[in-house]
């Protein structure tokens, strides 16, 4: 009766089983050797799987049809193909000691023989070792990478990958909506299923285009690669990285504050626009409440001298949109603005070097202290786990040191101001198209109060819209003499002064706080 056999074949790399010929030249070599020895192949086991792992999937399939007398033998191209850990060389011991003929076509050994036998394990042992010794060539390789803040994995969410020993650079698209989501989990208003629905919508998928479930959220929002430190999970190792950070260390610590539980959002049944933003001014400032009536929202008072306070939420959400409208400034504008500050910037560029000074030496200490750090653990005055949690705290003091200092070469008070003023009026353009829960951030910007008194409304702004709202009220470009027309024709040139009046006011304005701070 004619044998049969398995045949087994393996990369260890998909780029090797994509790129390379490995596979099939060992599907030919095989095929070759069964033809010169008559023997009949029924089954083929392909793998893309490094032999240095064990529980390889294909292969532990192989072993188990082989131990129920699926087929009488076995063909593996070497050894090295089959055998790079000595538990599955155990594991093919144990099938010829069945009686099972495990061939090899490169390696001409006589299994049955003790001396075949000798010859093949010592070859299985070489097999090990040079694994072993190449794990730790990479592992090196790696290190060395870290050591030089370069993160040697695959990009995390966020980040594109650029090539080996490159810098991670951010995602043009998925960059905002990782630094949106740490935002928005920052405001401890939003859980991991609200958030995961709401990055949906805007488009936030993993690399397999899923959404980021409970697991990858928390993997993203714990990653202090983020702000710029690169942890090593396994081993609670970190290291200073030279890429650009996402966010800032502040987010990232509200961050975590938030995931540890130390900022518990209040339950709400109910998520209206305007909840626990408008108050009563009747009756010790209580919150309207929202309610549906006949498939309407009102917000309604309920103090005991407040009975009739009514409001519609068209109404309420009516002022505001109103200020809004009367606060935000077009594109034309914003790019008029953004011309006169940057002259100002470069008249007014002033002396950081004191500051960069202090900075640089609080660097400076930092450094020694991670140098002693590492000395305590040398000496082994410390353990690693103490080690680590303390380097871990002085490398994010560190990066938030590095922002700093960022900071002052990038950016004057000035400038970052209005680049802050800039992303806001940009919102307040699309106000309309917001989620409620962006709306209600973009209100809590530019509003300190909001109230009712019976059916009258106040809507208080914060500095500078409170000063932006109040330039309505310049006095109007007196008609010319020379110039008659007719209130259907404006005067251009009138309406182009006060627009570089508002500009220059606005100016002002800014100005003002960058100099002295919000008041």
């Amino acid at each position: 009766m004619t044998k049969s056999y398995f045949a087994y074949i393996r990369v260890s790399t998909v780029k090797q089983g994509e790129r390379g010929s490995s596979l099939q030249e060992q599907k030919s070599a095989i095929e070759a050797y069964a033809a010169r020895n008559a023997l009949t192949i029924t089954g083929w086991f392909e793998e893309v799987e490094t032999a240095a792992k064990q529980g390889r999937r294909q292969f532990s399939e192989m072993l188990s049809k082989l131990r129920s007398g699926k087929a009488d033998g076995l063909i593996i191209h070497k050894i090295d193909r089959s055998a790079r850990n000595l538990r599955d060389w155990a594991d093919l011991g144990d099938l010829i000691d069945r009686g099972i003929d495990v061939r090899f076509v490169s390696d001409n050994f006589d299994l049955l023989s003790r001396g075949g036998r000798l010859s093949a394990d010592i070859q299985a042992v070489v097999a090990a070792d040079y694994i072993r010794n190449l794990r730790e060539e990479v592992k090196k390789g790696m290190y060395g990478r870290l050591k030089q803040g370069l993160y040697p994995w695959a990009a995390p969410i966020g980040y594109l990958n650029c090539g080996k020993g490159k810098l991670k650079v951010i995602d043009p698209v998925k960059g905002p909506l990782i630094r949106h989501l740490f935002e928005r989990y920052a405001t401890s208003t939003v859980g991991f299923e609200e958030l995961r629905h709401e990055m949906w919508q805007k488009g936030l998928r993993t690399a397999a285009g899923k959404p980021l479930y409970d697991n990858t959220l928390t993997a993203v929002l714990n990653n202090p690669f983020y702000m710029g430190v690169i942890r090593i999970s396994t081993t609670g190792e970190t290291f200073p990285g030279v890429h650009e950070p996402l966010i800032s260390k502040a987010l990232f610590d509200r961050v975590q504050a938030t995931l540890r539980g130390k900022t518990v959002p209040k339950a709400k049944k109910h998520r209206y626009l305007l909840r626990q933003m408008v108050k009563c001014d009747n009756c010790e400032r209580r919150h309207l409440t929202g309610e549906i009536q006949k498939s309407r929202l009102y917000y309604r008072c309920h103090g005991e001298h407040c009975q009739g306070v009514s409001w519609k939420s068209d109404a309420l959400e009516g002022v505001a949109l109103d200020h809004i409208e009367r606060i935000r400034i077009d594109e034309q504008g914003l790019e008029d603005l953004r011309d006169v500050v940057r002259d100002e910037c470069t008249d007014l560029e002033g002396n950081t070097e004191r500051l960069k000074a202090a900075l640089t030496l609080r660097l400076h200490h930092l450094d020694d202290r991670l140098t002693r750090l590492t000395d305590l653990l040398v000496d082994e005055t410390i353990d690693s786990a103490t080690f680590n949690a303390r380097k871990e705290k002085l490398l994010m003091e560190r990066q938030g040191i590095l922002a700093e200092l960022a900071r002052t070469d990038r950016l004057s008070p000035l400038q970052e101001l209005f680049e802050e003023f800039e992303r806001n009026n940009r919102e307040l353009l699309r106000y309309e198209l917001l989620l409620d829960d962006e709306k209600r951030e973009l209100l809590d910007i530019i509003c300190s109060n909001f109230s009712v008194h019976g059916e009258t409304s106040t809507f208080t702004l914060r500095t500078p819209y409170r000063e932006i709202l109040e330039l309505e009220n310049l006095e109007e470009c007196a008609p010319s003499r020379d110039n008659l027309r007719t209130k259907f024709e404006p005067d251009q040139e009138c309406a182009r002064h006060r627009d570089n009046v508002r500009i220059r006011s606005i100016l002002n304005i800014l100005r003002n706080i960058a100099e002295n701070g919000r008041t």
